[in-house]
């Protein structure tokens, strides 16, 4: 029983993660600072029509980027980077990471 008390702790902090790469990545893409990326880029980051409307130009749509082949330096850029319509996250490379493994393991099943 004495050797339990001292071996117990070890055990339960010597998992590694509580959730998986992937499963951080699904859950930044799903809601990373508020806005989900999915609103804008899609379930798989394919992209979508934000909003239709109409100016004097005629029916218009914004739309989100589709990001599927966009490079890890590259989304790492645009995440950090001022636009006029997606907000800035402020996530780590690190986060940025798991969101880009997150979307290629996603769309390499399909």
């Amino acid at each position: 029983m004495k050797y339990l008390l001292i071996f117990l702790p070890l055990l339960l902090w010597s998992q590694e993660d509580f959730i998986s790469h992937y499963e951080y990545g699904e859950m930044l893409y799903a809601n990373p600072r508020g806005v989900s990326c999915s609103e804008c880029h899609g379930k798989s980051g394919e992209g979508t029509t934000i909003v239709e409307y109409r100016d004097i130009h005629g029916k218009q749509s914004l739309k989100g980027s589709d990001i599927r082949q966009k490079s890890l330096k590259e989304m790492i850029h645009a995440v950090n980077a001022y636009h006029e319509v997606m907000p800035r996250y402020y996530l780590t490379d690190q986060e940025v990471q798991a969101i880009y493994d997150y979307l290629k393991v996603k769309n390499s099943t399909k």
